[in-house]
């Protein structure tokens, strides 16, 4: 149960930074995107194994990208086949019904030289929400790795209802961590 509601949280995280002239393309190794939560005061993580995005991203220019991720939510890992069962039920994020969760940007906009903020839309469970993600960017080794969190409410998608409401049993909160690793990035000034 703990790594059910941890699972929801990962889905936030779907929010990357976005395009420009030319598209990138995200490099699975390296990349992750991760999740915890609190499950009886007890902190639960997880992650999603299968994910993808459309990235069109200029450092110098962060207001003509675009980025869309999509989460495979079949996917996630908690170390349980158990709690990945339970947390592909209908209460939970009912991933027969919605097998994706989605982000597409709005706009993108520079915090300083090597910090941005993306907003969008996240779609999870057939719930549509606006969303603000914070991420850093810095140059690895010829790529670019894009990482960043932030903290989604369950609630707001309508996962953990029923029997899992009630946030003394599993937080409202899920802090959401991403690393994507990005060939083709400008590197940052």
């Amino acid at each position: 149960m703990k790594q059910l509601a941890a699972l929801f949280v990962m889905f936030a995280l779907t929010c990357l930074p976005g395009g420009a002239d030319a598209q990138q393309q995200l490099i699975a190794a390296g990349s992750e995107i991760t999740f915890t939560n609190k499950q009886m005061g007890v902190s639960v993580s997880g992650r999603f194994k299968r994910f993808d995005a459309t990235v069109s991203f200029e450092p110098s220019r962060p207001e003509t990208s675009k980025i869309g991720l999509v989460v495979d939510l079949t996917s996630v890992a908690l170390g349980s086949a158990d709690n990945e069962a339970l947390l592909a039920r209908t209460d939970w994020l009912d991933s027969k019904n919605h097998p994706k969760a989605s982000f597409e940007s709005t706009s993108v906009k520079a915090l300083d030289a090597k910090k941005f903020e993306a907003r969008g839309k996240l779609t999870l469970k057939g719930v549509s929400r606006d969303v603000v993600v914070p991420f850093d960017l810095s140059a690895q080794t010829g790529d670019a790795v894009v990482a960043g969190a932030f903290m989604l409410r369950r609630k707001d998608f309508g996962i953990g209802i029923g029997e899992w409401e009630d946030v003394s049993l599993v937080a409202n909160e899920v802090n959401v961590r991403f690393r994507f690793v990005l060939r083709g990035l400008p590197p940052p000034r």
